[in-house]
């Protein structure tokens, strides 16, 4: 199956399960998560500490993670690089259990926010999901809903109610952060569909701001774009990492040095699982890596 078709998959397969809620999650010793605070998003403007720790995958006998640790500070954007097939985009759906959608996939380690484990026994997914947000590589606006209703699509499946002032508002509020409000305020009503992938791009992203999280995680959400709309979705990027935590996959390294503060480099070799070789400030893994091989990757040699 190919990659935009397996991120539609998964995000149809994500909202059935707000929807029915009928998941269940891994056991784990530690204490549930509140995610039912609602004035998280205010007592926590520039996001959650999201931490990895010892992270290990596998799908059905396949190891595909080894126990990776990296913890992903409130205000900052976090790029994930490395070749094809290490692991980056694994670990980004592991931070908000989507990593379980895949039924031969097992994990072991933990994930914490704000300290605390959101695959504890009794942590609803849906409530992980609304508090730790995903956009995917293809854009996946409902292209028969208006713009409007497709940026608050997902308060309904997380049982959210705002009155009609209250509605306009937000949807206002979410296409100003995802810088798309200029664009399309005299066009609320046209589908969702209409728009240019960009453009469709920067819905997607006001449709997981419109819930609150805390923290928002980007699978190479530039990929299939063109260099003025990856602009302008850097540009959001740069915008946001002040309101949430951002983890970004890309294989563009000039973006990752432009977006992030930190990168995690990821490497798989002759057949092992994924790990992090070097992790940092992006500034020192670019311009002075530890390791020779974090070197040749950034630079080119190899990748």
């Amino acid at each position: 199956m190919r990659r935009g078709a397996r991120d539609i998959a998964a995000f149809l397969a994500v909202w059935r399960t707000f929807v029915t809620d009928e998941q269940t999650a891994p056991t784990f010793a530690a204490p549930a998560l509140d995610l039912t605070d609602t004035q998280s998003y205010a007592a926590n403007p520039t996001g959650a500490q999201l931490d990895a720790d010892r992270v290990s995958a596998w799908f059905g006998t396949n190891k595909v993670l080894d126990r990776v640790s990296l913890a992903m500070p409130p205000g900052t954007v976090t790029a994930l690089i490395g070749p094809s097939g290490c692991g980056k985009s694994t670990f980004l759906r592991i931070l908000n259990r989507m990593h379980e959608l895949v039924p031969s996939a097992k994990l072991a380690g933990e994930v914490r926010l704000n300290g605390l484990d959101v695959y504890a026994p009794n942590q609803p997914i849906t409530l992980t999901r609304k508090r730790i947000g995903m956009v995917f590589q293809k854009p996946n606006p409902f292209p028969a809903m208006s713009i409007g209703e497709n940026v608050v699509a997902g308060l309904k499946l997380t049982g959210t109610k705002v009155g009609r002032s209250q509605r306009a508002a937000l949807i206002e509020d979410c296409l100003r952060r995802a810088s798309l409000w200029a664009e399309v305020k005299d066009r609320l009503g046209d589908a969702g569909g209409s728009l240019s992938g960009g453009q469709q791009q920067r819905l997607c992203i006001a449709r997981s701001l419109a819930v609150r999280p805390d923290v928002l995680l980007m699978d190479e959400p530039c990929s299939a774009l063109d260099p003025t709309s990856t602009r302008r979705i850097e540009e959001t990027i740069a915008v946001l990492r002040n309101q949430v935590t951002i983890v970004i996959v890309t294989h563009n390294m000039q973006q990752a040095a432009r977006v992030s503060q930190q990168c995690a480099f990821f490497l798989a070799e002759q057949g092992t699982p994924g790990r992090i070789v070097e992790s940092g400030a992006t500034k020192e893994v670019f311009e002075n890596p530890r390791d020779p091989r974090t070197a040749d990757y950034v630079h080119g040699r190899f990748g």
